[in-house]
This record gives structure tokens, sequence and C-alpha cells, in this order.
């Protein structure tokens, strides 16, 4: 198994805010936004390991601005540390308003996959090596996050 640059995660999605995407104010359900975060994060975790791979957690969604009717919307996510078989994966959102010629950072999610073998079963992932500063910098916190995760389980049981 070959470790991989974390670039190489990459994927960026694009989607366009409809009114059935939308609650009474005409700003997007959040829980569609969630929807489309763990979709791309997804597809990050799996052309990291070139695996499926299912939702552990997910740490937290910050809601900075909302987004509204007509906007695009576009998540880039990237796998920001492997721990093994689990991954944490970075996910920022934006929104883009063409007809005034905006665009703003909505979000930001983590959430934790898990590469499963085709019995469902956990399986290693290939190490994510970080090239630019950003890539070090949510490599590194990444580990304090899952040092909380863990944590915070642990006082659950």
């Amino acid at each position: 198994m070959t470790a991989k640059p974390v670039s190489d995660s990459q994927i960026v999605m694009t989607e366009l805010v409809l009114p059935n995407h939308t609650n009474q104010l005409g700003n997007l359900l959040g829980g569609q936004l969630m929807h489309w975060i763990d979709i791309c994060a997804a597809l990050s975790a799996a052309k990291h390991s070139n695996r499926v791979c299912v939702t552990a957690s997910v740490d937290r969604i910050d809601f900075h601005h909302p987004i509204r009717l007509g906007d695009a919307v576009t998540l880039v996510a990237s796998v920001n540390r492997v721990f093994r078989t689990s991954m944490e994966v970075g996910v920022k959102v934006y929104a883009q308003n063409f007809r005034e010629g905006t665009k703003i950072h909505t979000n930001t999610a983590y959430l934790t996959f898990v590469a499963v073998d085709a019995e469902g079963k956990p399986v290693p992932a290939p190490e994510a090596i970080p090239v630019s500063e950003d890539e070090k910098r949510r490599y590194e916190e990444a580990l304090i996050r899952r040092e909380n995760r863990l944590k915070t389980r642990s006082h659950k049981q």
C-alpha cells in the first residue's frame, strides 16, 4: 500500500440550490447540505483508499452564512489524515451567486470514514502525505480532533 499526497484525494462537487432544497425562508435546508457534505467526503475517502468507505462520525458542521435559493454550492473535500483504517476528511463549502458576482465560505465540516472490504470489514488505508503548509496544518489539527473524539467516546461508555 503506497502513501499518497493529500491533494490526490481532493473532490470538488457543485450543486444548484433549487426550490425543493430550501426552507420557508428560501435558505438551503441544513439536512440537504449535510447530505451533500457526506457524499463529497465519502468520495474523497474512496478516492484516497481505492475502497468503499463508510461514515463513522461527523465531528461538526459549522454554519457561518445562509445559502440562498439559486446559489451554486461548491464543496471541496480532501483527506486530512489517515489513522490506519479511519480517515478524517475535511469539507469546505462555498456559496456563489452569479448574478451578484459573490462567493463566500459558508460552512466547514469534519467527518471520519472507514475503508472497508467486500464483507464490510475495516481495512487499512494508505497514509496521507501533506505537502502544502495548509495541508500540514490540517494534518496536525486532525490528530487533536481525533484525540478529542476518543476522549469523548471513552467518557460516554
